[in-house]
């Protein structure tokens, strides 16, 4: 079997980073994940782009994208500040334009209890997320096997992903006071 370039380089020790000045001794894994997470971010809001449009929203941005989603979970209003606790968007000006753009493009509604607002998936909103859900299945899914392995492997990954964001979030407010 031929091994190809990367390997190579990985053969002699070089390691797969977007910013060699930045690999600590200490964990120089870490800024391959970094690297990793950077190119993995890029190509799924790149894909949350792409697969919207197919569903029939084009010029919705990834944001839009998990917003909308996130509104449509489990069909149940939220307000602005759970929306962005979720999603761990910490400036709510970027959701409540999101929210904006929805509310104009008939996908969300909104309705005041006491001061608070919660916004809910319209008919239409619901309609274009199961159109989403199609594309998902039919351009996405077909790359995984289903296989009980795999999915362990991608339970592991999602665990992972969550225990490192939080080292991430401490991490920036210790950055802040710094």
């Amino acid at each position: 079997m031929t091994e190809n370039k990367e390997e190579r380089s990985l053969a002699a020790g070089q390691r797969i980073v977007s910013s060699a000045h930045l690999v600590s001794e200490k964990s120089p894994e870490l800024s391959e994940f970094e690297f990793g997470m950077i190119i993995a971010a890029n190509a799924f809001n790149r894909w949350m782009i792409r697969c919207m449009a197919a569903a029939g929203a084009k010029d919705m941005t990834p944001v839009d994208v998990l917003v909308l989603h996130h509104i449509n979970h489990r069909q149940s209003a939220k307000r602005l500040a759970d929306i962005c606790f979720v999603l761990n968007i910490e400036d709510t000006h970027v959701v409540s334009y999101s929210i904006k753009k929805l509310l104009a493009a008939g996908l969300v509604g909104s309705e005041k209890r006491g001061k608070e607002v919660f916004f809910s998936i319209s008919e239409q909103g619901a309609g274009l997320c199961a159109r989403y859900r199609e594309v998902r299945e039919a351009c996405l899914m077909p790359g995984f096997s289903g296989l009980a392995e795999e999915n362990s492997r991608l339970g592991e990954m999602a665990r992972t992903l969550r225990q490192l964001s939080g080292r991430y979030d401490q991490a920036a407010r210790a950055a802040t006071a710094y």
